[in-house]
């Protein structure tokens, strides 16, 4: 065994047992003590103050970037490929080998992002717009992308052989960006149990995944060597029972069992939660994260969740004089919950303004890598980007956008053209989406968005009726998200005599254009007469001076 495994194994020994000798039900609370934050929602919302800057930020880019990205076929392979029935079972299968001689754990070995330019990436994205940088620390698979003093199974160890997120924070706050890390391992307890089970039907029916018969031992003379797969897959949570002889059966027992999505620490594993929290504080203080998203409803597990938040907001203020700075994500929050933490509408909307900063988070394709996106032309264009960010912008939220890379580390021709797309616009219009404020309200138009979760997909297009407007230094922003026919723009919201717009407006420009631009206001609407030729593409920003903000 080799002297930096060695090292990692005492290490990991002495957190767990450190944890175990906790006699509190807070993994924190024992620590806390005259702290700012208690692990609870009271204290947390009662404290916590949402940083200027991100409500100046207004757009991120997310590297959501895993092992899974290496088979190039989209989200969620390493449960799909323990799923017969499923297409990734069949082409992992044909591709790699059958589950139970060739698991995921064979793929993280597999990934070793040879073409990785961080420092390029990182300069694209800062063209586009970002002032915020998020990279993945670990997904459902339970690999984590840093040195992890408390997981062996890391990408320093084996894969990329390469602190990722701590290349990824050097290179992002070198360049001015607040860095970040989504966390999503919470999940891997009840995600991973597929790799547990086994196909019901044809010639292997019955054979146990790899999962369920791989040990420590086993890795003598691997690659893997000195690493245990059970700590990866997790453990024996919720295996499938022996004798499920259709697809049909063992679908209806995983939907019932191990994909129910919960916050709720596992009752027979609490080593799994010390676990997660022990990784969870190492990244903290490791590489001080400005933001982290947690890939759950609420926190994740239960009161270790409420720990984790607690623990963060306090270093935050050692880190930075007794000030507040860092922003924690968590989903589908009730109402209470929204001064604690900073909702995330995964790749949703919200109808109106909201009293808090939130953020909204999606992908251009499929969270993970999708080599058919690409060949067929289906990305989320640089237009729907722009227009997103835009109707986000004008609600009190943020966009965080993922562009999705290869196992090897590159993007597509594709990619790159969404991204030059939206630095040709953020030159133009960028002073009417950073730090901006919402105005009295988000917009007008004919395109009505649903709030919630995953309704992208329902939304229609945007047209030129449709109107953004946000508010920065005195001026009002409405932003056309369309170049209007007969060459002048009519807002209904900034007539003459409207409840939203009292007073006189003195001046009315285009961004990106020099041309004098004439108006008129009247009873129906404010009318602004446009220039021949458009300024660019996707959106077009009018300021409006003399309007009260």
């Amino acid at each position: 065994m080799s002297t930096s495994r060695r090292r990692f194994l005492m290490q990991s020994a002495a957190g767990v047992t450190a944890l175990s000798g906790l006699k509190h039900r807070s993994l924190l609370a024992a620590e806390s003590g005259a702290a700012v934050f208690k692990p609870t929602w009271e204290s947390l919302g009662e404290h916590y103050r949402v940083p200027q800057w991100f409500r100046d930020a207004k757009l991120g880019i997310w590297a959501h970037w895993s092992a899974q990205c290496v088979p190039e076929k989209g989200d969620w392979y390493a449960r799909k490929m323990y799923i017969q029935g499923d297409p990734i079972h069949e082409y992992h299968t044909k591709t790699y080998g059958h589950p139970s001689k060739f698991g995921f754990m064979e793929i993280e070995g597999l990934w070793k992002a040879e073409r990785w330019e961080p420092e390029r990436l990182m300069d694209l994205y800062v063209r586009a717009g970002a002032k915020y940088f998020v990279s993945l620390a670990n997904h459902h698979d339970n690999l984590d992308t840093f040195n992890s003093k408390h997981h062996a199974w890391n990408t320093v160890n084996i894969g990329p052989k390469q602190d990722i997120v701590g290349t990824w924070a050097k290179i992002a706050r070198a360049r001015g960006l607040k860095f970040g890390v989504s966390n999503h391992s919470a999940h891997a307890w009840h995600w991973y149990q597929v790799a547990y089970g086994y196909d019901p039907e044809g010639p292997m029916a019955g054979k146990r995944y790899d999962a369920f018969t791989l040990s420590k031992e086993d890795g003598r003379a691997k690659w893997w060597n000195g690493l245990d797969p059970q700590d990866l897959y997790t453990g024996r949570s919720m295996v499938p029972p022996d004798g499920i002889v259709s697809i049909k059966a063992m679908d209806e027992w995983h939907e019932k069992h191990d994909r129910v999505w919960t916050e709720e620490p596992p009752a027979n594993n609490p080593a799994f939660v010390r676990n997660w929290s022990l990784r969870c504080r190492d990244l903290i203080d490791q590489h001080r994260p400005d933001l982290i998203y947690f890939d759950n409803e609420g926190l994740p597990l239960g009161q270790a969740g409420l720990d984790m938040a607690a623990y963060y907001y306090n270093a935050s203020m050692g880190w930075h004089g007794g000030k507040l700075e860092v922003v924690a994500n968590g989903k589908k929050l009730p109402p209470e919950h929204r001064k604690a933490v900073v909702e995330d509408v995964e790749r949703g909307f919200n109808a109106e303004i909201q009293p808090e900063p939130w953020q909204t988070d999606t992908c251009i394709g499929q969270w993970h890598y999708d080599r058919a996106l690409f060949e067929q032309h289906r990305y989320m264009s640089a237009q729907s980007v722009i227009h997103r960010l835009c109707d986000v912008v004008s609600k009190n939220g943020n966009l965080l956008l993922s562009i999705p890379l290869r196992g090897d580390g590159t993007i597509d021709e594709d990619e790159r053209k969404v991204l030059d797309g939206m630095a040709a616009w953020i030159a133009v219009n960028g002073a009417a989406i950073f730090a901006t404020r919402p105005w009295k309200i988000f917009g007008e138009g004919p395109t009505e968005v649903k709030p919630g979760m995953f309704g992208e997909k329902n939304v229609k297009p945007f047209t030129a009726q449709d109107v953004r407007f946000t508010a920065r230094d005195g001026d009002v922003y409405a932003i056309l998200l369309g170049w209007p026919g007969g060459l002048s723009a009519k807002i209904k919201a900034l007539a003459e005599g409207s409840p939203h717009a009292p007073g006189k407006i003195d001046k009315v420009s285009l961004l990106g254009s020099s041309a004098p631009l004439t108006f008129k206001r009247d009873r129906e609407a404010l009318t602004v007469k446009l220039p021949e030729r458009a300024p660019g593409d996707y959106a077009y920003a009018l300021k409006i001076s003399g309007l009260p903000t």
